[in-house]
C-alpha cells in the first residue's frame, strides 16, 4: 500500500453571509495529506496513514471518514488534544487561503511509528507535518530512512507560509530532502515562495531552479499551475504539459492534493512506484498519467470543499 504521512484537522469554510453578518463557518475534514488519503482510497489504490488524531467529535469523524474510503488506520495514533483547525478564506475565483489553529493540537505531537508494514511500497509526504515540531523532525527521520530502505518517496511541500517562521531554513530543510526524493510535486506559488521570490506568479527562471532541484535526487518534478494545467520535468531534461481540465470551479480546495493521489494512483497501477521506473517514463505515459490527474482534480474544484472523486467518477 502507499502510506500518506502528515496532519489531518478540519477546514473551517465560509458559507453564504447574510447582510450584515459574518458568513457561517462549516466544518469540512480536511488536510493535504488526508485529503491525499481519501483520494487514494476513493480510486480504490491500497492506503494507509500515519498521523495523530483527537478524541474529539472532529477526530472520531476524521477516523471514520479514513474508514468509509478504505484506508488502513494501523498507524493512526489518537490523544487527548484537540483537532487542529484551518480557517479558510475564499476569493471571488474560489482560490483558497488560510490561517490555522495549531498550538496544543493533535497533529504537531505525533510520535514515530517505528518499523513499518511490509505491506510499505511508498510514502508521500507534505503540508504542515513539515513544519510544526516536534512532529516535522518525526517526519522527517521517517523520510531519511524509508528512502534508505528503497521506499518510493513523493513529496507535496504545500507551503503554508505564515507558519514558517524561519523562511531560509524551512529553504535549506527542503534542499537536504530531495536526495531522498523520487517524486516532487508543487505548485507555482510553492515554486516562487521556496525560490524566496516576492511574486506568486510563474517566472521566466523558474523551470532552471525546478531542473537544478531535479539533479539533486528527484526522478521527475511535477509543477501545478492551477487554470494553466500541469507540467513535469522528466530526469531526461524533457518537459510535458497538459491543459487544466474545463470544469466550474467552486473552490480549489484539495485540488492539489488530488493531483498528489491521482498521480500516485497512476504510477502504482502502471507498475511505476521506483525512482527506476519512474525515470523510464516516456512522454507518452507522462501525457497520460497527467491528463488523468487533471480529471481528477477537475472533478474536485467543482465540488464545495475537499471532495475528490471516485475511480467511477473518472
Amino acid at each position: 500500500m502507499i502510506l500518506i504521512c502528515g496532519e489531518a484537522l478540519v477546514d473551517l469554510v465560509p458559507g453564504e453571509a447574510r447582510r450584515g453578518e459574518l458568513a457561517p463557518l462549516h466544518p469540512r475534514l480536511g488536510g493535504g495529506p488526508y485529503n491525499v488519503a481519501i483520494a487514494l482510497g476513493r480510486l480504490a489504490t491500497p492506503v494507509g496513514m500515519f498521523t495523530r488524531l483527537s478524541r474529539d467529535q472532529f477526530g472520531t469523524e476524521l477516523l471514520k471518514r479514513l474508514h468509509e474510503a478504505g484506508a488502513d488506520t494501523t498507524e493512526v495514533q489518537v490523544g487527548t488534544e484537540p483537532t487542529t483547525l484551518a480557517v479558510v478564506e475564499l476569493d471571488e475565483r474560489g482560490s483558497a487561503r488560510y490561517g490555522f489553529h495549531t498550538e496544543g493540537t493533535a497533529a504537531p505531537l505525533v510520535a514515530d511509528p517505528g518499523e513499518l508494514p511490509s505491506e510499505v511500497e511508498a510514502l508521500s509526504f507534505g503540508t504542515l507535518a513539515m513544519v510544526l515540531e516536534p512532529g516535522a523532525s518525526v517526519h522527517e527521520r521517517v523520510l531519511f530512512r524509508e528512502s534508505e530502505r528503497g521506499r518510493f518517496i513523493a513529496l507535496d511541500p504545500n507551503i503554508r507560509a505564515d507558519l514558517i517562521e524561519d523562511p531560509d531554513a524551512y529553504r535549506r530543510r527542503f534542499l537536504s530532502w530531495l536526495p531522498s526524493v523520487d517524486l516532487l510535486k508543487l505548485s507555482v506559488e510553492d515554486a516562487a515562495w521556496l525560490t524566496g521570490s516576492d511574486s506568486a506568479a510563474e517566472s521566466p527562471g523558474l523551470f532552471e531552479v525546478l531542473r537544478e532541484w531535479l539533479g539533486r535526487g528527484p526522478a521527475a518534478v511535477v509543477l501545478t499551475r492551477g487554470a494553466d494545467g500541469i507540467a513535469v520535468l522528466t530526469a531526461d531534461g524533457g518537459l510535458v504539459e497538459v491543459a487544466a481540465a474545463e470544469t466550474s470551479v467552486v473552490d480549489t480546495i484539495g485540488a492539489g492534493d488530488t493531483i498528489q493521489a491521482a498521480l500516485l494512483h497512476w504510477l502504482r497501477r502502471a507498475g511505476a512506484l521506483s525512482a527506476e521506473t519512474v525515470r523510464g517514463l516516456s512522454e507518452q505515459d507522462w501525457r497520460a498519467a497527467l491528463s488523468f490527474a487533471a480529471a481528477a482534480a477537475g472533478v474536485t474544484v467543482s465540488r464545495q470543499g475537499a471532495e475528490p472523486p471516485y475511480a467511477s467518477d473518472l
